[in-house]
């Protein structure tokens, strides 16, 4: 008979935990360049099929090789840095890049992966949202859209062609209209539309693992490899213990630590006129 602590983990029978997939991590807003003194949020959603606890679920947060001190869903971030978050029994989520400059001018392009078909949006920001005019934007070195003054660049439908190496350029009244300045070239990329369609593929079928209480159940891909499904933290009566794996945090080695932000009263800029 068992008594139960309302805790299920996939366990394959070779004694190996089952992998879960990995959180997903956002940024709110989705730009990965910010100005100096800014903050921006960052959200861990993670995917729990086979995980039915009563306590809430704590987050791990990663800069580089640091461990932050949150254990909340979001946390508010104004270094630079490597940033990756994980739940507990999950492997660590996709990383994000955010810097921080301290220019006149930023380009910003979205965090997340822009597949075929798909918008592709950026935007040129002044220092602390002043207007841009004259603004050009560029693509591996070449204009190709122009306004008159701040507004983002949008490419519809983008295409593999659309990746490449983007910049904008334009003038500030600080008071008086500034020469041409130049953001730093960020680089975008845009990934095959089948891609897309492999991953959301792989998802749905990773949601389709069967679930019963108490028992032993095997799904018919798993037929012949013994996968099954072990009770853990759960106490009971029998003569033999079921078999059981704790799952192994990933850890954070290999990331670049962050760099702690100092606020200047302004920004240095880059040359004028220099591209």
């Amino acid at each position: 008979m068992w008594e139960l602590t309302a805790l299920l983990l996939l366990v394959p029978s070779s004694g190996q935990a089952a992998t879960l997939e990995k959180p997903i991590l956002s940024l709110h807003p989705p730009w990965t360049t910010i100005f100096k003194g800014e903050r921006v949020t960052l959200r861990c959603d993670g995917y729990h099929p086979l995980l039915l606890e009563l306590r809430p679920i704590s987050t791990l947060w990663y800069l580089g090789h640091l461990l932050l001190p949150s254990h909340k869903k979001s946390i508010e971030v104004q270094t630079p840095g490597v940033y990756r978050c994980q739940t507990r029994g999950a492997p660590v989520s996709d990383p994000i890049h955010l810097s921080v400059s301290n220019d006149w001018l930023i380009l910003q392009v979205p965090y997340a992966a822009v597949f075929e078909g798909e918008p592709l949006v950026m935007r040129c920001r002044g220092w602390y949202d002043k207007v841009v005019y004259k603004l050009h934007y560029y693509h591996d070195g070449q204009p190709v859209r122009y306004f008159h003054s701040s507004a983002n660049y949008t490419v519809p439908q983008a295409r593999a062609s659309d990746s490449g190496r983007y910049q904008c350029s334009g003038t500030m009244r600080i008071p008086v209209e500034s020469a041409p300045m130049f953001s730093a070239k960020v680089a975008v990329t845009v990934q095959e539309a089948r891609h897309a369609a492999a991953v959301r593929l792989l998802q749905v079928q990773s949601r389709r693992a069967p679930l019963r209480l108490g028992r032993r159940v095997h799904s018919p891909r798993a037929r012949g490899r013994g996968a099954g499904i072990a009770l853990v933290r759960g106490c009971y009566h029998h003569s033999q213990r079921p078999e059981t794996q704790p799952l192994a945090a990933a850890s954070g080695a290999g990331f670049s630590p962050g760099r702690g932000v100092h606020h200047r009263p302004g920004p240095t800029g880059r040359g004028f006129g220099a591209r």
